[in-house]
């Protein structure tokens, strides 16, 4: 599955999700692009899932419409020692979320 990783998920963070082709907003330059436009501009490029800390993504967009997944990681902060724990969960999630649905990854 081809993944982008949020902003405000560190970039080692892709190491925990082998088997993907996982980009960061960076590599793609699309750093301090607005939630509407990324998850445009993610459908267009073939992006099929977008892993990130941002709860509220689903309250902000229309997601069912957006031609993608989302999986949020709710951990205690977006640090990389409190995200590793999610990353077997979030790799479960990554094959069962479809485009438009979003997927919560709790500890």
């Amino acid at each position: 599955m081809r993944v982008l990783l949020d902003e405000c998920v560190p970039r080692p963070f892709r190491r925990e999700l082998p088997g993907h082709d996982v980009r960061t907003i960076q590599e793609m330059g699309w750093d301090g692009k607005k939630n509407g436009e990324l998850l445009a501009l993610m459908a267009a490029d073939g992006f099929e899932a977008l892993l990130t800390v941002d709860q509220n993504l689903r309250f902000q967009q229309n997601l069912a419409a957006s031609g993608v997944a989302v999986i949020v990681l709710v951990a205690a902060s977006n640090r990389l020692t409190d995200l590793i724990p999610l990353a077997p969960a979030a790799l479960v999630a990554l094959t069962s979320v479809r485009a438009g649905h979003v997927i919560e990854v709790r500890a």
